[in-house]
């Protein structure tokens, strides 16, 4: 594809997501979503390969039919309420219809299935803007429309993603798959705080960006694919596999580094709502997430690749460490003292 037209598509995804964000009348937001999901259409299949042709195909009738239910919840609760601003969904079969909806648009168990085989078809930067930008108008959607969703089925999907999420991506080989269900899990986490407090789901939000684009940066600029692939990340750059371990250990949420302050928020306002069952669960399913994140710290930082002379070392083309992975990186790691000042 030429820079051109590549930047013409990225333009108009972002384009679609600002729409989508900004409007107040459903038509707007959905025709946000639809100009988004046509723009990262040609993204995805720029390989001109079967898998990624597959990948888009898939991503396609997905987010098609997710917008569909969209526009259509908000047409019965038009025809039943007489408006279209999308805070005031008063009835119910709409909320429950639009919940469901969104959980498909954003691959919240058990919609989730279309998420790792539509990262596994697409590249690296493809993947990170599946996982990252893509999150942004649906979660704008759920944000404007907190107060009327079905607390129930938000809290079941929550609990439902994040265990899922943990679990599925214990057997995974590919970095794609394995950030895909990683993606699912903290989408499960802002899913089961977003009716309780909606500020804690945006901030849990962002973190979850600046870390997921930190480690995609990293996976990007060592070339990983597959977790055997981290383990020469080493002779690239020694500098890029302390950050790594870091970044991976604040996706699983260890209490020094900034992953830790979602997850604590998160289940200190579940255990002030006396949800003390549905917090354990959270808990336990972080750790099955916790499982992986330490299995790729390993390989990444700890094991050396057999050193024999018939093994391929990567080129060091580009010796520096990109500066915005670094940007990312940090923020990744040294957030969690500034707590009081995101709270206020």
């Amino acid at each position: 594809m030429s820079p051109t037209i590549y930047t013409i598509m990225l333009s108009s995804l972002a384009t679609g997501t600002i729409i989508t964000m900004t409007s107040f009348h459903w038509l707007m937001a959905w025709i946000g979503l639809e100009l988004n999901t046509l723009a990262i259409i040609p993204i995805i299949s720029t390989l001109h390969h079967p898998r990624s042709t597959e990948a888009a195909t898939k991503y396609f009738l997905t987010q098609a039919a997710a917008s569909a239910m969209i526009l259509f919840s908000s047409m019965i609760n038009a025809w039943n309420t007489g408006t279209w601003d999308i805070t005031q969904m008063s009835f119910l079969p709409s909320n429950t219809l639009l919940a469901m909806a969104l959980a498909l648009k954003l691959g919240l168990a058990p919609a989730h299935l279309w998420l790792p085989e539509v990262l596994q078809g697409s590249t690296l930067l493809t993947a990170l803007i599946i996982t990252t930008w893509q999150k942004l108008a649906p979660m704008s959607l759920i944000f404007l429309s907190a107060n009327n969703l079905p607390p129930m089925i938000l809290l079941t999907l929550g609990v439902i993603s994040s265990v899922t999420g943990g679990w599925a991506g214990l057997n995974q080989t590919q970095t794609r798959k394995i950030m895909a269900f990683s993606s699912i899990a903290h989408l499960g986490w802002m899913a089961s705080i977003t009716s309780i407090s909606p500020n804690i789901m945006i901030m849990s939000l962002m973190i979850y960006l600046i870390m997921t684009t930190a480690l995609f940066s990293s996976l990007i600029f060592s070339k990983s694919k597959t977790i055997q692939d981290t383990t020469t990340t080493w002779t690239l750059s020694p500098t890029l596999t302390i950050t790594t371990m870091l970044v991976l250990l604040s996706l699983g949420g260890l209490p020094p580094l900034t992953g830790f302050l979602p997850k604590w928020l998160i289940l200190e306002e579940l255990i002030t709502q006396n949800m003390s069952p549905l917090a354990l669960m959270m808990a336990m399913s972080a750790l099955l997430s916790l499982f992986y994140y330490l299995r790729l710290t390993y390989t990444t930082a700890l094991t050396l690749a057999p050193n024999t002379l018939q093994m391929k070392f990567k080129w060091r083309f580009k010796p520096t460490t990109p500066p915005a992975l670094m940007a990312f990186s940090t923020l990744s790691v040294f957030l969690l003292p500034l707590t009081p000042l995101i709270l206020s």
